[in-house]
């Protein structure tokens, strides 16, 4: 449950009245908790044993704080999130021990819990003087009439009626407030602290993201696919067919032949920008022939040279590699636009789970992300898959773009 949530859920619990929300509901929390206070109390009312109960304690603090949590979840309806799920612990003895395990679960279990019981211990002893000493004169009138006790309480009647009264009166307000602070207790020592609240949204965060990316690669390949095996396959048979019938048909009118010829010259321009369109969603080489000999087409095809030097050592996420594909592709026409450089050096490196690419050119320099040169659409396409994009490019040139992506998400 969120920390706002659970903020939510104690404010609205401390604005009720104590009477509408069951005080008796309250001391059967607070009773709930005073078991496992019994051997910190043991531990300080033996001395001998206390460091063996205080060792154990802190051996079982992983089932204690779960024991406090589900208290919490079946009596308060609260859900305290745990500091790591369970399918994130390690294996071993000792690190199972330590994880998940945090200073203020100590602090809870060992100083607050204990303190919150004794508070507990007296409200439970207040409910039982309060019922006794209202119903003092029921007990006094069943006693045997010769008996000295029956008069005694007979004398102390109103006093004890008029104390358990005020106590009756007095319990549900410091039940509930004793309820309230336990919760809140609980929710802040047992539960995440912040920081672990926002590494957590952050690990979700870059999960839904990698996600997300890999659904955006995935559909890409599809509609990639969907073109290229059902549109494409159209428009070359009839692009075949109009060129054979403008082979094979000799007897036409001028005029059809002339509509015969522009539409097969048409069949082809959209044959070649719809296979433009195709390789620029995802090129069939890149999956068929990994990055390298993705990179080799896209320096063949640019309109300046370019020496491309790739060297992978290790292998490298699909995903990451349509980035690196788009990311020089995109690069590659920037600096054919915008640089005025006569040749670019193309670097692609794999080291330390990071794959490096550096495009250097002999241009005029200048690239500025903020005169919408196409540097802004880089960084974000890099820092879709958290990787990162540097430019330097001083006035006169040289323009050097270094990228850095992770090899894996």
């Amino acid at each position: 449950m969120p920390t706002t949530t659970l903020r939510r859920a104690l404010a609205r619990g401390a604005a009720r009245p104590p009477w509408s929300a069951a005080p008796w509901r309250d001391t059967r929390f607070l009773a709930a908790g005073i078991p496992p206070a019994l051997p910190i109390w043991f531990a300080v009312m033996s001395p001998r044993l206390s460091l063996v109960i205080l060792g154990l304690a802190l051996l079982c603090l992983r089932p204690l704080t779960a024991l406090q949590r589900s208290r919490l979840r079946v009596l308060r309806g609260i859900e305290v999130p745990p500091l790591l799920r369970a399918d994130d612990a390690p294996s071993g003895l000792l690190p199972r021990i330590r994880t998940g395990v945090s200073w203020r679960q100590v602090g809870y279990h060992l100083l607050a819990g204990p303190l919150l019981a004794l508070g507990a211990l007296a409200v439970v002893y207040a409910w039982g003087a309060a019922l006794a000493g209202t119903t003092v004169w029921a007990w006094a009138w069943l006693m045997p009439v010769s008996s000295p006790v029956r008069h005694q309480w007979y004398q102390l009647d109103v006093p004890l009626s008029v104390g358990g009264a005020v106590l009756l009166a007095v319990l549900p307000w410091a039940a509930a407030l004793l309820a309230r602070l336990e919760e809140r207790a609980a929710v802040r020592l047992l539960g995440p602290g912040l920081a672990e609240t926002l590494e957590h949204r952050i690990e979700e965060v870059v999960e839904s993201r990698a996600g997300l990316v890999d659904a955006v690669d995935a559909e890409r390949r599809r509609i990639e696919r969907d073109l290229h095996d059902g549109a494409q396959q159209r428009l070359t048979s009839l692009a075949m067919n109009l060129g054979l019938a403008r082979r094979t048909l000799k007897d036409v009118p001028p005029e059809v032949m002339q509509v015969i010829v522009e539409a097969h010259e048409e069949a082809q321009a959209a044959i070649d920008e719809l296979r433009d369109l195709v390789r620029g969603l995802h090129p069939a080489v890149l999956e068929d022939r990994g990055l390298d000999a993705a990179l080799s087409g896209i320096a063949a095809r640019a309109p300046l040279p370019v020496r491309l030097d790739v060297r992978l050592a290790e292998r490298i996420a699909p995903t990451v590699e349509a980035v690196a594909y788009f990311t020089v592709s995109e690069a590659l026409t920037n600096v054919a636009k915008h640089a005025r450089a006569s040749r670019v050096d193309l670097s692609v490196r794999t080291a330390g789970g990071r794959l490096r690419l550096v495009v250097s050119d002999d241009g005029v320099g200048g690239a500025d992300a903020a005169r919408g040169t196409g540097l802004t659409g880089l960084r974000k396409r890099a820092a879709s898959v958290d990787g990162t994009l540097s430019v330097l490019s001083p006035l006169g040139g040289p323009t050097t773009i270094t990228v850095e992506l992770p090899c894996a998400l």
